[in-house]
């Protein structure tokens, strides 16, 4: 395995194709997901939320531990018997580049991404089944848009990079707020960006 870890809080870039199926696995990325979001976990926590057996949950998280995608987190409660997990690194990326040599890690990236966005899917189709219960002021915030614009692959590198940079100051600005008390009305929002070119 020759993917570097990253230093705490940094993102991860997937370079092989065996972290990269590890990560690919529907249940398991339900499961980094809810890490991910809520933070240190148990299996019995965990499959909760994902809705699975706890032996189940339990064999997966060992298989994210493996290629250092989750790692053992300090017990949270009065129980040293428990077992926490977290999310090793803040994300995780992985490019086409890094794959498109080897006729497995094309068609695992492929297949990856399949998994990714039908995971994103899911995401929203439980948001459109519930959004009554958000009220008026969620449902007015709440976007889905679809852009399309004329553009070379650099000024399409930039954009996407001026992008993240902004999401990335609005988490930052949310982190600040929170630490600082300012907790009321704020919630978990998924920002989901698919930029790519296309011919008709």
């Amino acid at each position: 395995m020759n993917d570097k870890q990253p230093e705490p809080g940094e993102p991860r870039r997937i370079t092989d194709v065996d972290t990269l199926k590890a990560f690919g696995h529907p249940l398991r990325l339900k499961i980094y997901s809810t890490l991910r979001v809520a933070g240190p976990a148990t299996a019995s926590q965990i499959a909760a939320q994902v809705d699975e057996a706890v032996s189940l949950v339990s064999y997966h998280l060992r298989k994210l531990a493996e290629p250092g995608l989750i790692r053992e987190a300090e017990v949270q409660s009065g129980d040293a018997r428990e077992r926490w997990w977290e999310a090793a690194q803040e994300t995780v990326s992985f490019r086409h580049e890094d794959f498109k040599d080897s006729p497995e890690g094309a068609a695992a990236h492929t297949a990856v991404l399949r998994t990714v966005i039908a995971h994103r899917e899911e995401q929203y189709h439980t948001y459109l089944a519930q959004q009554s219960a958000w009220g008026a002021e969620w449902r007015r915030a709440a976007d889905q848009s679809d852009f399309l614009a004329r553009l070379n692959p650099a000024e399409l590198t930039r954009l996407n990079a001026e992008i993240s940079a902004l999401i990335k100051a609005y988490e930052e600005r949310g982190k600040a707020a929170e630490a600082a008390g300012d907790t009321e009305g704020r919630e978990n929002v998924a920002l989901h960006l698919a930029s790519f070119p296309f011919r008709i």
